[in-house]
């Protein structure tokens, strides 16, 4: 006899979990692949990932490029693209590094670099929503603006920003909880709650995903189109701001090159967690977790023996396995 018929709590409990993973999909599977790639971590190099140093580095490195990746991912979500973020980063940095050296105030550089990040994002939407240019080859045009600024403005000179470390808000943004979990991380976990809280729950996330569904039946349905698109830019930007913030505070000196080598690495992580690059569909829980997929490894290829001339190539690997899995998850 079937055992259900003496549990009936136990079909109730199997239909639970079997509709969790039809809505789910994206997000079981992300799941289980970076539950699978750490497993193999700890079986490779169980001296290095059986200790609390090697998490304690990810939490002090992963928020920079985490952030921007929660902001893209409302950019892809829309079936739009953002190439510009990292020299957004670049000379909201410079602002708050030249404000820092002039005024001393951690807060007000800090409100300045967010209105600087929040100003080009801005102009990124107007480019790409009011004028019509695609947003491919605006954000290409803006990369290079913003890095060229920054260049001119530094003239190729970096700026020290020792004293931070005498303020009380340096403790806040990149001290140690309980003397040993980096601020950031945790700043980052709190604002990647809010981030999947908003796609998930509020208003503007259906708003942003009705639009990258289908921009003129969002329209018709009475969202605000342009608006949902230009908040998303400029979204954008304060997030490329606040990474800007953590990364200064946390080494205390600005370079002209400041946010270089995030683009990629950004952008994987949004699309290994299951955002569609046709717009439409996407996890902010699934680029959270591909962040740290992402983030981890190279560390991890390195501590299990494999040269580092692999990196690139598992990169590869790992994100085309990632999307196909999830082409074939979505067909079911």
């Amino acid at each position: 006899m079937d055992s259900s018929m003496h549990n009936p709590a136990a079909t109730p409990e199997k239909s639970g979990l079997s509709v969790a993973m039809a809505r789910n999909p994206i997000d079981v599977a992300i799941t289980v692949i970076a539950m699978l790639l750490f497993g193999m971590y700890l079986i490779g190099a169980p001296e290095v990932y059986l200790h609390f140093d090697i998490y304690r580095s990810f939490m002090s490195t992963l928020p920079y490029m985490g952030l921007l990746a929660l902001g893209a991912t409302f950019i892809v979500t829309l079936g739009e693209i953002d190439l510009s973020f990292p020299s957004v980063m670049g000379v909201a940095a410079w602002v708050f590094a030249t404000v820092f050296t002039m005024t001393g105030s951690i807060p007000i550089s800090f409100l300045a670099c967010i209105g600087t990040g929040m100003i080009c994002g801005a102009l990124n939407g107007l480019l790409i929503t009011r004028i019509g240019v695609p947003s491919i080859v605006a954000t290409i045009g803006t990369m290079f603006l913003w890095r060229g600024l920054v260049n001119v403005l530094a003239q190729g000179k970096g700026i020290p920003l020792v004293e931070m470390r005498d303020s009380v808000f340096y403790d806040v943004l990149v001290g140690r909880l309980f003397g040993q979990i980096p601020m950031q991380f945790v700043w980052f976990c709190l604002i990647a709650i809010l981030m999947i809280a908003i796609y998930k729950r509020h208003v503007f996330g259906s708003h942003v995903l009705f639009v990258g569904d289908n921009k003129s039946s969002a329209q018709m349905m009475g969202i605000r189109v342009y608006r949902t698109r230009m908040t998303c830019y400029i979204l954008m930007g304060a997030m490329s701001g606040l990474s800007a913030v953590f990364l200064l505070s946390e080494v205390t000196y600005f370079w002209p090159t400041t946010g270089d080598g995030f683009l990629l690495p950004a952008l994987a992580a949004v699309f290994i967690g299951g955002t569609s690059v046709f717009g439409g569909r996407g996890s902010m829980y699934g680029t959270f977790v591909g962040i740290l997929i992402i983030g981890s490894l190279e560390a991890g290829i390195v501590a299990m023996g494999v040269q580092g001339f692999y990196t690139q190539l598992i990169y590869g690997l790992t994100i085309t396995v990632a999307v196909s899995i999830y082409a074939l998850v979505m067909k079911k």
